[in-house]
């Protein structure tokens, strides 16, 4: 078993990663959907953005997005793959996404597509980030969640209990939409909101989803999986039973992506703050036209 605080083998991930850039316009449709959704975000955010840093920025398609906007000024993509971040846009800088090399209150603002998701110690990469950040500077950042992949981790349990006895972690374990404003704030971070998107994508079979994950170069990276190839019998198996529990009318299966996207400030004083409790001026019955009643 591999020590307890490690989730992810990050040398495979990186190492998949890098093999898997040739390819990975072809793989890319989640992230160019969650690319627009920030954009969307971004554009009605009425202030420039000087320094923008696009963390785990892929072969650039969030970047791309991004640095198309009027009030993005100077972008770097930051991302560990070299051959995905050789890609990407404006100025590169390889580094792990939860050691980051820049100084306290240099950025204006840090996007991330599809990234966070992938690290050991979430938490402190979003206090990394609020500290790299200027007062008032923003963290724009989806990740998959809870509900993401659901089928496919179902099959695989239920294929390897069937045929092994046991069964080997090989779905990532995601985060909770309601836990994450509490990181957020945990880190530091003002006016937190995290909200939830489910994406339903449908493939031919079972076998097309498998591909299409290892052509976005996440296929089972976890530290604790079982260190053996995987059988053509449980490979089918698994298959099998994804289609048999899951399968469409048409006899397409569908894949359950869950998008959860985070938005957060760092603290102002100009920022808007809670009133103290028993501040109010008037009472919400006055203000609703209905008698007060006491509990």
């Amino acid at each position: 078993m591999s020590e307890p605080h490690a989730i992810f083998d990050t040398s495979l991930l990186t190492s998949r990663r890098n093999r898997a850039a040739s390819e990975a316009a072809s793989h890319d449709f989640l992230l160019a959907r969650v690319a627009d959704d920030l954009a969307e975000r971004l554009a009605i955010v009425r202030r420039d953005f000087g320094v923008t840093v696009d963390l785990g920025s892929h072969h650039g398609v969030v970047g791309r997005r991004i640095g198309d906007l009027p009030n993005v000024r100077r972008l770097i993509s930051l991302d560990p793959a070299e051959a995905l971040l050789a890609k990407a846009p404006g100025t590169r800088v390889a580094a792990a996404l939860d050691v980051l090399p820049f100084a306290p209150e240099s950025l204006d603002l840090v996007v991330s597509g599809l990234a966070l998701h992938l690290l050991d110690d979430l938490p402190g990469a979003l206090i990394q980030v609020r500290r790299a950040l200027k007062p008032d500077g923003l963290l724009l950042a989806a990740l998959l969640g809870g509900q993401t992949l659901f089928e496919l981790r179902d099959a695989w349990l239920a294929a390897e209990a069937e045929l092994t006895g046991g069964a080997s972690p090989r779905v990532a374990p995601f985060a909770d939409v309601r836990d994450l404003g509490g990181l957020l704030q945990r880190a530091g971070f003002a006016l937190p909101v995290a909200d939830s998107e489910t994406v339903a994508v449908t493939y031919a079979d079972p076998i097309a989803l498998m591909r299409d994950i290892k052509g976005m170069g996440a296929s089972n990276m976890l530290a604790d999986r079982r260190r053996v190839p995987v059988t053509r019998g449980l490979l089918m198996r698994a298959a099998e039973i994804y289609a048999e529990r899951f399968a469409l009318p048409g006899g397409r299966v569908p894949a359950t992506f869950e998008i959860l996207t985070l938005t957060a400030w760092a603290p102002h004083e100009s920022q808007q703050k809670p009133l103290k409790p028993g501040s109010a001026q008037s009472r919400l019955a006055d203000a609703l036209g209905v008698p007060e009643r006491k509990l």
